[in-house]
């Protein structure tokens, strides 16, 4: 790297870095507040981007953002994670009055030297992670102070160059990260539905009402107009109460990698799931246990610690091994509830809230839901007729996500392999951004 640009200590580069170290509250949890402003801790920085929803949200007030920020995070600023783990970067667009939270640097760079998002993708780079992680310090959590933060060594192309490479890295990232929106819309939209139909039960509440429940009359008329007791409550007349097992069927075939060592295998395991529901494509000899086979036109539903949801449509094609986690299971929907119908009835609130009463296990981290529990939980079990129509609505939205899925793993390959090159400067920006225009 240092062959094709010229490098420079990060201090060199930077106008300020924030951090927490040194006003750490004096009792956990007694500075947050029910509202104000958002903390940001380093658990929420994965997968190059800040997830709010991977943590219970937390607060400060005014008084305690004063002390704790310097100076509002801004745009083109970097959080980068400094302990447990070190080096998660996110990158803020916009100005933001969160508060960060211990374990965290929010780096600010001198914007005629270092472009704040080439900086970004710079962290991410082999040579200058290698750097940064030379610097840490500690047995069992390696992290880096300030001082040594600031000796870390940046490439540094001209800042026109540097940024042009952010554009092109970012092009892509950004198309990423709609596809991501996107996908939550569309999943929260058949989510909305199954919920409307099978746990609220709008279309027939409605009727009994003498409501007009606002579907077509083909689709109004499947519904039925009135009420029945169950061992489940109130359901439709003339829907039934069954197990989950008899919406469901367990496949329960399984592989050892390790006898096929060359092969290529599509891996869904639990990291694979919570880093983006991407699987990773792994040789036999690297996966190391026993896995369970996964088919195509399957759901997997974790069994270990469901009070975290991991319920998994995979997109497996006929020509491709794939194998995940013996913690998943691997379901397949019985005529007539199709994967849509299964794939929203494993991740709606009521299901999940049964499935989290299963768990057995006093370790908190390694709780587990029995596989007989789970396929003998009651659910509702309506009329073929609005099962298949279900089925034929969902279908039409998360058809969708596989597709933009499909396209996000394409364009963060080409990232992935466009990034050490441009930021060494093996690569030169020229034809690439047109390139880049044309995947888009």
């Amino acid at each position: 790297m240092a062959g094709e640009w010229g490098l420079a200590p990060l201090d060199e580069l930077v106008d300020d870095i924030l951090d927490r170290r040194g006003v750490t509250p004096l009792k956990l949890g007694s500075d947050f507040v029910s509202n104000g402003h958002r903390v940001i801790s380093a658990k929420l920085i994965k997968n190059r981007r800040i997830d709010l929803s991977a943590d219970e949200p937390r607060f400060v007030n005014d008084v305690t953002y004063r002390k704790w920020m310097r100076t509002p995070l801004l745009s083109d600023d970097v959080i980068l994670t400094s302990e447990a783990p070190l080096g998660e970067v996110a990158y803020i667009s916009e100005p933001l009055d969160w508060c960060l939270g211990q374990r965290l640097f929010g780096i600010r760079t001198n914007k005629n030297r270092l472009h704040g998002r080439f900086l970004y993708y710079a962290l991410q780079s082999e040579e200058v992670a290698h750097d940064l992680y030379s610097r840490a310090t500690g047995t069992t959590a390696q992290g880096i102070r300030q001082t040594e933060l600031r000796r870390v060594k940046i490439p540094l192309p001209t800042i026109d160059e540097q940024r042009a490479i952010a554009h092109i890295l970012g092009t892509l990232d950004d198309k990423i990260e709609l596809n991501r929106r996107m996908n939550e819309t569309l999943e929260a939209m058949a989510r909305a539905l199954f919920k409307s139909w099978f746990v609220d039960f709008d279309p027939v509440r409605a009727k009994a009402e003498g409501r007009d429940p606002g579907l077509p009359k083909p689709l109004a008329d499947l519904f039925s107009d009135s009420f029945e007791d169950s061992v489940l409550g109130e359901i439709p007349k003339g829907w039934k109460v069954g197990r989950f097992g008899d919406v469901v069927k367990q496949h329960r075939d399984q592989e050892n990698p390790l006898s096929s060592l060359d092969d290529l295998f599509h891996h869904y395991s639990l990291p694979a799931f919570d880093e983006g529901q991407t699987p990773r494509l792994e040789y036999g000899k690297d996966i190391k246990s026993l896995k369970s086979r996964v088919l195509a036109g399957t759901i997997l539903l974790s069994k270990l610690n469901p009070e975290i949801e991991r319920v998994w449509m995979v997109d497996v094609r006929p020509d491709e091994r794939a194998v995940c986690s013996t913690e998943f299971l691997v379901l397949h929907g019985r005529p007539p509830f199709g994967r849509n119908y299964v794939y929203s009835l494993a991740r709606s609130q009521i299901f999940r809230q049964q499935i989290e009463g299963l768990v057995t296990g006093t370790s908190k981290s390694h709780q587990r839901a029995q596989v007989d529990s789970i396929l003998n939980l009651a659910v509702v079990v309506p009329p073929s007729p609005i099962v298949a129509a279900f089925d034929h609505s969902a279908a039409r939205l998360l058809a969708r996500t596989l597709e933009s899925r499909r396209d996000s793993r394409t364009l963060a390959a080409l990232r992935d392999t466009l990034l050490p090159k441009l930021i060494s400067g093996e690569l030169r920006v020229g034809k690439v951004g047109y390139v880049i225009e044309a995947k888009i």
